[in-house]
Formats: C-alpha cells, sequence, structure tokens
C-alpha cells in the first residue's frame, strides 16, 4: 500500500510539473506577441519596399509611353504636314504663275514668288473676244445651263429610282439592282463611241440636250441612295399609312428630309462632275457649245499687244493667261468644297453604313 500511495504521489508531481502555471502562461503570450508584432513590422516593411519599387516602376513607364506617345505625334504630322505641302505645291505653282509676267515665267530658273504681281492677266482672259473655242462668258453660260439642268434632272431620276429600289416590292428587283451593279464595271471609255453614234443618227450634236440626256443616270449615287433609304426603320412607312400618306407623300415628307446630308453630297458631286466634264463636250460639239473645261484647254494670247506692247506675238499662246484661266474655272469647285465639304464626307460615310 505504502508503495502504491509514493506512485500515485509522483505522478500527481509529474502531471503539477508538466501543467504550466498562470505566470508561466502570462510570460509565454508576452514572448508570442513580441514576436508576431515583429514579424507583421517586417512584413509591413516589405510590402512598403515592394509598393514603393512598384511605383517607380509605374512612374518610369507612364513618362516613356508619354514620350513615346509624343514623338509618335510628332512623326504623324511631320508625315501628314509633308504629304500637304507636295499636294498643294501644284496649286501654289499655278496661282503665282497666273500673276506672273511672260518673261519671267520663261526664265530658266524658275521663281517660287513673283517679282512683280500681274493683275492683268485675268482681266486679259476675261476679255477674250473669241476664238477657237469661243468666248469665256458665253461657255460659261453653256456650263451653268448644262449643270444646273443636268444636276437637278438627275437628282429626281436618282430618288426616284433609289426609293423603287429600296421600298417597293416588285418582281426581278433582284436582278435589275445586280444588272446596274454590273454597269459600274465597264469603263465610260468603252460606250462613249456608241453613245456618239446614237446621238449622231438622232442629230442631237451642237446642242444641250446631248450634254445633258446621256448622263442622267448615275448607278453610283442610286447605290448610295438606296443604301441611305434602306436604314430608315419601316415603323415609320407603317406609321405614315396610318396618317393616310402615299408612297409619294411618305418619299416627299419623310425620306427625303431624313436622307438630306446624302442628297446634298449627290448634288454637289453631280453638279461638280458637271463642270469638269471635257471628253464628251469636246466631242460632240462645236466651240460655241462645249463647256468651261474646254475653254480653258484653247489659246490664251495678248490680243493687240496689250500686256507686253507687241514683245509676244498675237498669235502665240502665253502660258501666264492659261494658268489664270485655270485659275478662274477652278476657283467656283474649291468654295464650293471648303462651304459644303462636310456634307458630302458625311453623306457618303452614312450611305455605306446600314442600322
Amino acid at each position: 500500500m505504502a508503495k502504491e500511495t509514493e506512485k500515485i504521489e509522483e505522478s500527481a508531481e509529474l502531471q503539477s510539473s508538466a501543467v504550466p502555471s498562470a505566470e508561466e502562461k502570462t510570460v509565454v503570450s508576452a514572448k508570442d506577441s513580441v514576436t508576431d508584432q515583429t514579424v507583421s513590422a517586417v512584413g509591413s516593411d516589405a510590402a512598403i519596399f515592394n509598393r514603393q519599387g512598384f511605383n517607380v516602376n509605374i512612374e518610369q513607364e507612364r513618362k516613356r509611353q508619354t514620350i513615346l506617345h509624343i514623338f509618335k505625334n510628332i512623326f504623324v504630322y511631320l508625315f501628314l504636314t509633308v504629304c500637304a505641302v507636295l499636294a498643294f505645291l501644284p496649286f501654289y505653282w499655278m496661282i503665282i504663275s497666273s500673276v506672273k509676267t511672260e518673261m519671267e515665267y520663261r526664265q530658266s530658273t524658275p521663281t517660287f514668288f513673283p517679282h512683280a504681281f500681274k493683275w492683268a492677266n485675268y482681266a486679259a482672259v476675261l476679255n477674250q473676244s473669241s476664238g477657237s473655242n469661243g468666248s469665256f462668258w458665253q461657255i460659261l453660260v453653256n456650263t451653268l445651263t448644262v449643270g444646273v439642268l443636268s444636276t437637278v434632272i438627275g437628282v429626281i431620276v436618282t430618288i426616284i429610282t433609289a426609293y423603287a429600289l429600296a421600298r417597293m416590292k416588285f418582281k426581278g428587283k433582284g436582278v435589275l439592282f445586280s444588272l446596274m451593279m454590273a454597269t459600274m464595271m465597264i469603263p465610260g471609255e468603252m460606250y462613249t463611241i456608241t453613245n456618239y453614234l446614237t446621238v449622231s443618227d438622232w442629230q442631237w450634236k451642237n446642242s444641250f440636250t446631248v450634254l445633258i440626256l446621256p448622263f442622267l443616270v448615275s448607278v453610283y449615287y442610286i447605290y448610295l441612295l438606296r443604301n441611305n433609304f434602306k436604314q430608315i426603320p419601316n415603323s415609320l412607312y407603317q406609321a405614315a399609312k396610318v396618317d393616310g400618306l402615299s408612297d409619294m407623300g411618305f418619299l416627299i415628307k419623310i425620306m427625303i428630309p431624313l436622307t438630306a446630308p446624302t442628297l446634298i453630297s449627290i448634288t454637289l458631286l453631280k453638279f461638280i462632275g458637271t463642270w469638269n466634264s471635257y471628253i464628251w463636250p469636246r466631242l460632240v460639239n462645236d466651240a460655241n457649245w462645249q463647256m468651261i473645261t474646254n475653254w480653258v484647254t484653247g489659246g490664251f494670247v495678248d490680243r493687240g499687244g496689250v500686256l507686253y506692247d507687241g514683245f509676244y506675238g498675237t498669235s502665240e499662246p502665253l502660258t501666264t493667261l492659261k494658268m489664270a484661266a485655270v485659275c478662274l474655272v477652278s476657283l467656283p469647285l474649291f468654295i464650293l468644297f471648303i462651304f459644303c465639304r462636310k456634307y458630302i464626307m458625311h453623306g457618303v460615310s452614312k450611305s455605306g453604313t446600314k442600322g
């Protein structure tokens, strides 16, 4: 019994020695908290160091991207400036040549700025009475007459045709539109002789009719306007029908106002094309029925030695006068493009999209 009692006391002492006291627990927990704070401090310092290093890399990358962007813009604008200068150089040469004297223009070393402005060149061009290509004012009236009539009638034909192809339903519409688009693949020079033989048989030469009727229909303009008409939702057409509008009323009151930018661009391009026409008027009409671009190619001479006191012969063409004539012919188109370029760009770009 005594031995068993001793064993029990020994095991109790071992258990009491294995269990830490309250003071020992406090010391251990304090040591653990200090260790945790040290570890957390080291971790926060490392995080701060990494974050600072990362921020430094971001700033460097941002500066590098900014510098690259600046150099890219400089290169792009420099390239565009060079292209603009090269594109404008022929027009600049035309303008300065039109106000030079003929002696300065014929110098072996060209001058890029006139020594003396000869504004009388323009007066001499406007006063060219008549010649192989007619007078300026007569040719100008011809061009304006043909341009206005051809543009107005051509736009009306384009609107009606585009509306039929975009909204109306009839058999063979797809085949007809495909055939019309196929004609765009044929160069205009291929049917010039055929048209010439036709108008000759019909005795249309030397008239405004031969300059207007053969070119009233433009498949390209019909294609642009048809795409624009197809963007208008059918709900508007159904609402117009409920209100009692006819197809023509829907076209005039709704579709034409909604497609005004495209119609304006078509009108401008049509008039510009008529103004610039050269081959066909020269082929089918005599001098008094030709267009303004045909007049430019005529010989401009110093009649009676007004400009240079008879220094050049009265039958010798003067290049400075031709340059002045080209400036006069090009000026209306420049003005028209400057004030209406946004309508042309907007109308053509909008016609190429859907939805």
